[in-house]
């Protein structure tokens, strides 16, 4: 099953009298009949060993964890040596390690029982800790004492709920309490990897039932979902508390990373707006607001990119806005958001939708309605944007108008033909703006 890259490395490092394995995630997917998107090595050869076989294509990226970086046909391979490591006083990396010649030794320090199998060059799996047996069976259970383990690398927490939602694996019980007990770690973790594990986890097919069951992990670094759990919505247009149509909401969506945590993010502006009327029906007025600006913290706390973090707001601030089925209606929404984020908002809308009570899934047919509208207007290359507009700047300066005038004429003008109430050519445009 191992490519032909890895058996070259593998069989190289043998041939010098060295111990060699594939180990982690790649041997787990190999059993799982997954081709592995990486493949990792683990040796008895020190560092400088590895480096004087590879003399050439090998590139000293970890030496202090016994990590060499080797290229082989335009592919990278990690090859580390057996190891022990020392203390974990930050809750992410090893304070020391010291090499081993006992690959025993070296997966009893890895996470999860599944990870902690290694390969040889013949194909042979050595597996100490039953991870096979936990595959078969589809279980997550970490190596050795789980409490342990998490606090060694407090990101072990995630990439246990990451595994749940990816694989579809249930978690075993004491690793599953340890994931609760140790979640208070999580906040020694950097921005950047807490966002990338849930984005991985968001993705997931079963990310559904894993933030129904974790929210209060989640919560260690997303204070603000915590409210959203258990809040009942009083209100007949939904099935759920606010918590639950979220998770529902996210596994509606496509597995796009953007549209997925804007779903996730879209209604936490909802306990803060709570109102009941007259009947006890719940509303939350403005919510779309809150939750834009709560998410627009977010964003920043986790680090997101610009434009994704601007994106994610918007969706969410417009996510209540009705968008009736009509070109006006539509073209006026295309010109002020554009294509790709008109769609985005559609899938926005449509998983919101999804998620309420059954008795108003009507809505969902609204939203596919507005998109047919969308693609004919589209397929009509119909004018939504200034530069399809048949005038521009140059020539509102040659009928006299200066400054902010020629921009709000330019943007009145599309309106109007967005609209339909103006044709898109230049005498008609120039003849309505010189009359308006």
């Amino acid at each position: 099953m191992l490519p032909q890259e890895v058996k070259n490395v593998l069989s190289r490092l043998e041939a010098a009298g060295f111990a060699a394995y594939a180990v982690g995630g790649c041997v787990r997917d190999m059993l799982r009949l997954v081709t592995p998107h990486d493949y990792d090595i683990t040796t008895a050869a020190r560092p400088e060993d590895v480096l004087a076989l590879f003399d050439g294509c090998a590139i000293p990226t970890g030496l202090q964890h016994g990590t060499v970086t080797v290229r082989q046909n335009g592919q990278s391979f990690e090859v580390t040596t057996f190891r022990a490591d020392g203390p974990y006083t930050d809750h992410r990396r090893p304070d020391s390690v010291q090499f081993s010649h006992s690959l025993q030794e070296d997966l009893r320090r890895r996470d999860f029982t599944i990870n902690a199998m290694a390969m040889d060059l013949r194909g042979t799996v050595y597996d100490f800790h039953g991870g096979r047996k936990d595959l078969e069976k589809g279980l997550l259970r970490c190596v050795g004492d789980a409490e342990t383990r998490f606090g060694e690398d407090a990101l072990r927490i995630l990439r246990c709920l990451r595994f749940a939602s990816v694989l579809g694996f249930a978690i075993e019980e004491e690793t599953a309490a340890a994931v609760e007990n140790c979640a208070p770690l999580l906040g020694h973790i950097a921005a950047e990897r807490i966002r990338e594990e849930m984005t991985k986890l968001l993705c997931g097919d079963g990310a559904l039932e894993v933030l129904l069951t974790y929210p209060r992990v989640f919560g260690t670094f997303l204070p603000e979902i915590l409210p959203c759990v258990g809040f009942d919505q009083q209100n007949v247009h939904h099935l759920y508390d606010v918590w639950q149509h979220t998770a529902h909401a996210v596994a509606a969506a496509p597995k796009e990373p953007l549209l997925r945590w804007t779903l996730l993010l879209h209604d936490l502006g909802k306990p803060g707006c709570f109102t009941v009327d007259e009947a006890g029906q719940g509303h939350f007025y403005g919510h779309d607001a809150l939750g834009a600006a709560l998410a627009a913290d977010i964003t920043r706390r986790l680090r997101f990119d610009k434009k994704s973090a601007q994106r994610i707001e918007l969706l969410i601030a417009r996510h209540m806005r009705q968008i009736e089925p009509t070109e006006k209606a539509v073209g006026r929404v295309l010109r002020q958001l554009g294509e790709e984020a008109l769609r985005q908002l559609l899938i926005v809308k449509r998983s919101d939708a999804s998620a309420c009570h059954p008795d108003f899934a009507w809505q969902t047919g609204h939203l596919d309605e507005a998109e047919a509208v969308l693609d004919r207007l589209l397929a009509q290359e119909t004018c939504f944007t200034l530069r399809h507009l048949a005038v521009n700047g140059h020539d509102l300066m040659a009928i006299g108008l200066q400054g902010s005038a020629i921009g709000q004429a330019l943007n009145a003008a599309l309106d109007a033909v967005a609209e339909g109430t103006l044709i898109n050519e230049k005498e008609a445009l120039l003849d309505w703006i010189a009359n308006r």
